[in-house]
């Protein structure tokens, strides 16, 4: 067996799951500011309030497979990345302060203050998340060894930038028909509106960065010449684009939101297909980028996380399920929430 490759699989599949459960989650948070009232701003907290904690094991525990499986790895992203990496996390325990507190005090003013707080830090994680992801695709300064040559500044080229934008558009979009599809009312109406213009957005976005990846990043489409059947997933990426604007319009926003699901897996498997053969490329000279299997773990050591992996990813994906059934249906008010 393979052992880095299942690893390589693995890792992307945790990062999939956590861009499509986590996704609606910032989503919901970017949109916040522009919901009318209290009462909307409150059912919209509170249609993710019993999932998001949870979605936020499969970030956790996709760090720590990558951290396992692909140390060199680990230690080369974030010795370059550990700032915005820090920024990221501070938006994140900000998300949560802001979801916890803000309804401690029934009082205007503190509860504006941690609905711009909730905004703020869904944004700026989502457009941190894309600068770092659009950073590995491009290419990061590596020198011999994995070690990392830049300099912040150089994290900030219009390629990445224009990835932290596709992340914003995609996580309003994904957000925007989560929304629609958990409430009812005055705030469906107002939702319904969103979903359409926020998935205008995404595409021109989702085009600038597709054309800019096609024209100027020649290893990232290598794959697709490697391996025509590729192709596959391409055409597979573009029909689940396709259908949501078609499921929106025919008011099937459950449609749309299985279709808006099938676009971000869809978008991280071709991040993955264009990364392939390598974990991080390097924009100094291809020959000092880290190869999968020579920047994984011993074989006995990726057998016994495989292992660990096993029983465990069931019960992650079993307690996601578990959560998501309970908590299924239109978000309703009472004494206990947000």
């Amino acid at each position: 067996m393979d052992l880095p490759l299942v690893w390589f699989g693995l890792v992307g599949v945790l990062l999939m799951g956590y861009a499509i459960l986590d996704g609606f989650d910032f989503g919901v948070g970017i949109l916040h500011l522009w919901l009318r009232d209290e009462t909307q701003r409150r059912l919209a907290l509170n249609s993710i309030g019993p999932l998001w904690d949870g979605n936020e094991v499969w970030l956790v525990t996709f760090g720590g497979a990558l951290f396992g499986a692909f140390p060199q790895a680990y230690a080369a992203l974030f010795s370059g990345f550990y700032l915005p990496v820090m920024l990221v996390l501070f938006a994140l325990i900000g998300r949560a302060i802001s979801l916890e507190f803000r309804g401690k005090l029934d009082h205007p003013r503190w509860r504006a203050w941690w609905d711009g707080s909730f905004f703020l830090s869904s944004a700026s994680a989502t457009f941190g998340f894309g600068l770092l992801l659009g950073n590995v695709v491009q290419g990061v300064p590596l020198g011999p060894g994995g070690e990392y040559r830049g300099t912040l500044a150089d994290l900030l080229r219009p390629y990445p930038i224009a990835v932290g934008v596709l992340a914003l558009a995609t996580a309003a979009m994904h957000g925007s028909i989560y929304l629609h599809l958990k409430t009812e009312g005055a705030l469906q109406q107002r939702v319904r509106g969103w979903m359409m213009r926020s998935f205008v957005i995404f595409a021109i976005a989702w085009l600038v960065v597709t054309v800019g990846a096609v024209l100027a990043i020649p290893h990232a489409t290598a794959a697709l010449r490697r391996w025509p059947a590729a192709w596959v997933l391409v055409v597979l990426h573009v029909l689940a684009i396709a259908n949501i604007p078609r499921a929106i319009m025919a008011g099937r926003s459950g449609v749309a939101f299985v279709s808006s699901c099938c676009t971000i897996a869809a978008m991280t498997s071709l991040v993955a297909l264009a990364l392939y053969p390598e974990l991080v490329h390097s924009s100094l000279d291809p020959a000092w980028g880290l190869e999968l299997h020579a920047a994984a773990a011993s074989d006995g050591t990726l057998g016994r996380m495989l292992l660990i992996a096993i029983l465990g990813m069931p019960l992650v994906a079993t307690y996601t399920a578990i959560v998501y059934w309970v908590f299924r249906g239109k978000v309703k008010l009472d004494a206990s929430s947000y």
